[in-house]
């Protein structure tokens, strides 16, 4: 999740908490009642807020698992790739070495 996203999702569970306490503050009702709806309201909000903070949590691990893989089979391709062109590196600098006794041997008759 995005920190866009994380902080869209802040302020809209803060508006819900903040409307529903002044929408409980000023209906007509007994003080004791109003207050057991402010503290359900509050441990509604907060319920809300613990899921989706643990929601964000499994998606960012989802996320950082995928790119992990991602990147060591990259990783991976890539150190294969390397170890293919330094044999072939190698494999011409042999010839050359060859080609270049065989050059010297031909000058030293």
């Amino acid at each position: 999740m995005s920190n866009n996203t994380g902080n869209v999702l802040t302020a809209l569970l803060t508006g819900a908490v903040v409307g529903a306490g002044i929408g409980i503050l000023y209906a007509p009702d007994k003080g004791k009642r109003t207050r057991k709806k402010i503290k359900k309201s509050a441990v509604k909000a907060k319920d809300d807020i613990t899921q989706s903070i643990t929601h964000a949590k499994e998606e960012f691990s989802k996320t950082a698992d995928a790119k992990k893989e991602e990147f060591e089979e990259k990783l991976e391709d890539t150190l294969s790739n390397m170890s293919y062109k330094a044999d072939d590196i190698l494999v011409a600098l042999e010839k050359k070495l060859e080609d270049l006794k065989k050059k010297n041997a031909q000058l030293q008759k």
